[in-house]
Order: C-alpha cells, then structure tokens, then sequence
C-alpha cells in the first residue's frame, strides 16, 4: 500500500496563520482608533481644566505634533512653543467651561488618521447671575493625525461651529 499524501495537513495551519494575522490587524486598529479618541477627551477635558491643573507646553507635545495647526472661531495657533499660555488665556475669557465630545469618527490609513467627533460646550461668563447670560456652542472639531515614535498625536484640530446662543464676553470678537 502506497503512502497516503494528505495535502489538507498544510490548509488548517495556513488558515490559522492567516485568521491569526487578520485578528491582528483588527487589534491594532481597534488600539489605534482609541488612542485617538483618547487624545481628543484628554484635549477637552484640558479646554476647561488647563488653569486649574498648570498644564505646560511638554504636556501638551502628549497630544499634538510640534507643528500643530489648531483653528477655532475665537482664534487659531501654530505651533506647539506657547501653546499652554494660549489655552489658558483662552479660558480665562470665562469663568468656568464645560466641554463635551462624541461621536468620534476615525478613519485609518496607515500612519496616518482624519478624526471627526460632535462638540457641546457650556461657557459661563464673568459676573454671571443668571443662566441667561451663558454662551453655549455645538458643532464638530475636524483633526488630522499622524503616528510618530511617541505614539499618536493631533497635528490638525479646527472646530466648526454649528450653532450658538448667549452672550460673548465683551472681550471676544463675535466671529461667528
């Protein structure tokens, strides 16, 4: 009797191999897409504690490139040098904030990664009395980011505003 040549013996290896490679790159995206979505919170959540908790410029190179192009309706910022001074400038315009994000919306492409995610913000105003005289804001930040050998970081953030109500601070310049 002749020796049996089983060709299936080599199937069920490659087939794992190749599930196994598969269930790797699912891993890595999944990591990716929430370190990403984690630069954004740590972001919003330093938008209204950055006076409270002395966050300096090396903080801020945990979250954006060196060459980070920030946009928003009150102002933009190149630049990571003088970043921490900038925000809680920023946020001393009011006497408290309260930011809120969600729906983040990553798309991967290699190192590389566009982030879209929905913006809800309360900002009370100096000497406020009455709910009346809050200035409250919606729209959505647009981000780029790039994987560098520290790991993810935002190298573009632009707010866009969607809609608005209350009163600006006298010294702001309503450029909605």
């Amino acid at each position: 009797m002749a020796p049996s040549h089983d060709t299936t013996t080599h199937e069920p290896d490659q087939r794992s191999a190749d599930e196994l490679a598969a269930l790797h790159r699912e891993v890595r995206a999944l990591t990716d897409r929430a370190a990403i979505s984690a630069l954004v919170d740590q972001y919003m959540i330093a938008l209204d504690t950055a006076d409270e908790r002395g966050l300096d410029d090396a903080w801020y190179g945990s979250i954006f490139t060196d060459d980070v192009l920030l946009d928003f309706p009150i102002g933009g910022y190149a630049g990571l040098s003088g970043l921490a001074e900038h925000q809680v400038k920023a946020k001393r315009k009011w006497a408290r904030t309260h930011h809120l994000s969600g729906n983040h919306i990553i798309a991967l492409d290699g190192d590389r990664a566009t982030v879209r995610a929905q913006i809800v913000a309360t900002h009370v105003n100096h000497g406020a009395a009455r709910p009346e005289s809050l200035f409250d804001i919606g729209g959505h930040y647009e981000a780029d980011a790039v994987r560098t050998d520290a790991g993810w970081r935002l190298c573009r953030l632009a707010f866009h505003l969607g809609w608005s109500a209350g009163e600006l601070p006298a010294t702001i310049e309503d450029r909605r």
